[in-house]
C-alpha cells in the first residue's frame, strides 16, 4: 500500500512538474505587444516521411489557433523547416500542405524552407516578419523559448514585439509533459539564466 502510494505521489509530482515548467517556458520572454498584423512562425520537426508527421501535425494545429481573428491583412503564417528526410520534402512545405488540404486553412502562408537549426529557423525567417507588429514562435514550449531567445540575440528590435503564442494549453500532452521538460532542460542548456527565467 505504501509503495503503491508512494507511485501515485510520484507519478502525480512528475506530472504537476512537467505542466509547471512548460507553463512557465511558454511565458518566458514575451510582451503583450501593440498593432494589428501578426506573424506566427511555426517551426518544423525532423521529418523524413512524405506526410507531415504527429508532432508537425500538432505544431501547425498549435500555429493556426494561435493566430488572432481580427481580418488584418497582414497576418500570416510562416512554416519554417529544410529537408530533413530523404524524400526531397522540406517541414515547412509538409506542414504548409497540411495546413491548407487537412485543415482548410487559407489565411496567408508563407515558406522558409532552407533551415537545418533552430539558429537558421530565426535568421532565415526575419525577413518574412520585420513589419509584423506582433510575433509569435510556436513549438513545444522550451524549444519555442530557444527561438525566441535566438531572435533576441540576432535582433533585438524585433524580439520587442514577441507575445504568446497558444503553444501551452493545460492538461494537453499532460502524460509526456514531464519528458519533454527533461529534454527541455536539455534543450535550454546553451541559454543564459536570465533567458531561461524572463517570464513576465
Amino acid at each position: 500500500m505504501r509503495r503503491r502510494t508512494g507511485l501515485l505521489l510520484a507519478g502525480a509530482t512528475a506530472l504537476a512538474w512537467g505542466e509547471w515548467s512548460n507553463w512557465r517556458w511558454s511565458r518566458a520572454l514575451v510582451g503583450t505587444g501593440t498593432g494589428a498584423s501578426e506573424a506566427v512562425v511555426v517551426l518544423g520537426y525532423r521529418n523524413p516521411q512524405p506526410t507531415a508527421n504527429f508532432i508537425n501535425r500538432w505544431r501547425v494545429r498549435a500555429g493556426i489557433r494561435s493566430l488572432a481573428d481580427n481580418g488584418c491583412a497582414g497576418n500570416r503564417v510562416i512554416f519554417s523547416g529544410g529537408t530533413t528526410g530523404s524524400n526531397g520534402a522540406t517541414e515547412a512545405r509538409l506542414m504548409a500542405d497540411y495546413a491548407k488540404s487537412v485543415l482548410g486553412f487559407d489565411v496567408t502562408m508563407l515558406l522558409e524552407d532552407q533551415s537545418a537549426t533552430t539558429w537558421e529557423n530565426i535568421t532565415n525567417v526575419i525577413p518574412l516578419l520585420e513589419d509584423a507588429d506582433r510575433i509569435k514562435i510556436v513549438s513545444q514550449p522550451a524549444h519555442a523559448l530557444k527561438a525566441r531567445a535566438y531572435l533576441r540575440r540576432q535582433r533585438p528590435d524585433l524580439a520587442e514585439r514577441l507575445v504568446r503564442a497558444d503553444d501551452y494549453r493545460l492538461g494537453e500532452w499532460m502524460a509526456g509533459k514531464p519528458l519533454l521538460a527533461l529534454y527541455g532542460l536539455w534543450t535550454l542548456r546553451g541559454l543564459t539564466v536570465e533567458e531561461r527565467k524572463a517570464v513576465r
